[in-house]
């Protein structure tokens, strides 16, 4: 796929840990009523089907007509919260067992929430109130909403001694020009573990979670530090999950801070040096504090899991990329880290930055982990489920917990 090189900068003002914090401003056509490549998408056959078949083809039309009992700005911005909040509570509740059973698409699907919220996003953008609705404005509903509908706004932890804390994250489907029927596995697993509690040898874990879209603009606009600074503080351990490689889990030792150029959800591409705020105190590569080699001797699933070491970089001197199959050497330039040049790269880069800006890295575990990628059926190119795909997501799901366990327990065993 070719890239764009694209313009990107740090915006707003930087947050106290001197990472890029969000854009509060917005021109015209960032909020024209034309949907976005991503909105576009949803005239699909493929979108439409998962929006039926799971119930949540009624999220956009009562979005709409929640909007339009609005009068005012402040009466728009909750419905705004209201709506995103409880698409969000559907999507977890869809996937934990619990509500209605609305459709036959199987529980564990991460995609109807996707398609619903677009769905959304699109009305909002196309929304014509009757009282002036400024552009700004109009972004920061924008805003408000794919935050609710990611349960980055809903995070919340038990008080008290006794319970670990666990943030896990996840990610939108993506390459959906390639096939729009595709799931992400994070996002299922985000959606499957948020607010339940997992025991372990040492005592219960809460686990909260959020996903993440995949467009670079989010990216260098903060979106990460924006949901992650408040928490990192008070857990216990957290890890960034993303869908990775055929047929395996990876623990991502070592994270580039390069972007490599692949089209996003948009279709735009982005090549350069991840944009962060302070760059002059910017490493070019940061490290997981995960239990490594516990999480991969564990019999954590039926996929094998590894520790990946490998980088890619241009060394101390030189000019022409290297694979270095046991990490970075010393003066090197990043190219690629263990997860590659992308958004899951991106978010491993960023979240332990984040945590080593704070001065957390000897005292909190986190990194990133990369499930198998998400596989269909044998001779299935048409259908939007099958009996093997909806299996292999359940594996994994159910891996990732078993992971998630495995760091926790071998954590605390380290502090003991």
């Amino acid at each position: 796929m070719n890239s764009l090189r694209v313009r990107t900068g740090v915006l707003g003002l930087a947050l106290l840990t001197g990472l890029a914090a969000p854009t509060t401003t917005a021109t015209a056509a960032d909020t024209a009523a034309a949907p976005t490549v991503e909105e576009l998408r949803l005239d699909g056959d493929a979108p439409r089907e998962i929006l039926r078949r799971s119930g949540f083809d009624d999220a956009a039309p009562e979005f709409a007509l929640a909007l339009d009992r609005a009068h005012s700005w402040s009466q728009a911005r909750r419905a705004v919260v209201r709506e995103g909040t409880g698409l969000w509570r559907r999507a977890v509740d869809r996937a934990q067992g619990r509500g209605p059973e609305a459709g036959d698409l199987s529980r564990d699907d991460d995609r109807p929430l996707y398609w619903a919220r677009l769905g959304m996003t699109r009305e909002l953008r196309a929304w014509e109130p009757g009282f002036r609705l400024s552009d700004r404005q109009r972004a920061l509903l924008l805003d408000e909403l794919e935050r609710t509908s990611r349960g980055q706004t809903g995070i919340r932890y038990p008080h008290g001694k006794g319970v670990k804390r666990v943030l896990v994250t996840g990610f939108d489907p993506f390459t959906l020009d390639r096939d729009i029927r595709i799931s992400n596995p994070s996002g299922a697993a985000a959606l499957a573990l948020d607010g339940t509690v997992i025991e372990t040898a040492d005592g219960p874990a809460r686990v909260e979670a959020a996903v993440f879209p995949v467009r670079w603009r989010d990216f260098a606009e903060g979106t990460v530090e924006r949901a992650l600074r408040p928490h990192l503080p008070e857990v216990d351990l957290f890890t960034t999950v993303s869908q990775g490689r055929v047929g395996r889990f990876d623990v991502e030792r070592t994270n580039g801070a390069w972007r490599g150029g692949f089209g996003d959800n948009e279709n735009v591409g982005v090549t350069g040096t991840i944009p962060v705020a302070d760059p002059a105190s910017q490493p070019q590569w940061t490290s997981t504090t995960l239990p490594y080699t516990e999480i991969v001797a564990a019999d954590t699933g039926r996929f094998p899991v590894y520790d990946n070491t490998s980088v890619t970089e241009i060394p101390a001197g030189g000019t022409e990329s290297v694979v270095r199959p046991e990490g970075p050497t010393p003066g090197s330039t990043a190219r690629a880290g263990g997860g590659g040049d992308y958004l899951s790269n991106e978010i491993a880069y960023r979240a332990t930055l984040l945590r080593d800006r704070l001065g957390l890295r000897e005292e909190l575990p986190g990194g990133h982990v990369h499930t198998p990628v998400l596989q269909f059926g044998a001779g299935n190119t048409t259908e939007v489920t099958d009996a093997q795909f909806v299996r292999n997501r359940v594996d994994i799901i159910g891996q990732v917990r078993s992971i998630v366990t495995a760091a926790v327990s071998a954590t605390e065993r380290t502090r003991d």
